[in-house]
């Protein structure tokens, strides 16, 4: 008897937590919006700025906003919830910049100046802008957003630096499309 009962309760728990269960793998995104627009990323890095002790490790890489771009969309196709499309068809349209390029030292080798791990960082600023209505509306803007990833220059586990932008890039795209379709 007592075995029915501890089976009851706990089929009716898990029925009742199965019920109120709030996760769900489809976007938060209204109904209304199916396509966006992607702006070719624009290189506002001051390279002719003089960097002071916060900056010291910022850098360019040449075309480095034409990665990005390439990959939020990219990373919008493999999501699904939003198509790229061309301006004139889209119902919504991402602005971005690319603010900043910085690859940070993290480990150093015992006794020594040698930098056995880097973090590399992309900083965008973005804009969403709704293109349904009448008039252009900003959904959100998002200044700062950073994609990063770091790496070991030496060892089982080294990468390029080359390979180590390209983790970054990947990691900025996912966090972009995550914050458009998330909307948490």
């Amino acid at each position: 008897m007592m075995k029915r009962i501890l089976a009851l309760v706990f089929l009716s728990s898990f029925v009742l937590g199965l019920s109120s269960c709030g996760y769900t793998t489809r976007s938060m995104i209204s109904d209304q919006y199916k396509t966006i627009y992607i702006t070719p990323f624009v290189n506002t890095i001051d390279i002719t700025r003089e960097g002071d002790s916060g900056d010291k490790y910022q850098l360019n890489r040449p075309l480095t906003e034409t990665e990005v771009t390439k990959a939020v969309s990219n990373r919008y196709l493999f999501d699904g919830n939003l198509k790229p499309v061309k301006e004139a068809s889209a119902d919504m349209i991402l602005v971005g910049q690319l603010v900043q390029f910085r690859k940070d030292p993290l480990r150093y080798a015992d006794n020594s100046d040698d930098v056995t791990e880097y973090r590399v960082n992309i900083v965008v600023n973005l804009e969403m802008w709704d293109k349904t209505g009448p008039e252009k509306k900003l959904l959100w803007s998002e200044p700062g957003f950073t994609g990063e990833t770091s790496y070991f220059v030496t060892g089982t586990q080294a990468i390029s630096e080359d390979q180590a932008v390209q983790n970054s890039i990947i990691d900025l795209a996912r966090r972009v499309v995550e914050r458009t379709v998330e909307q948490w």
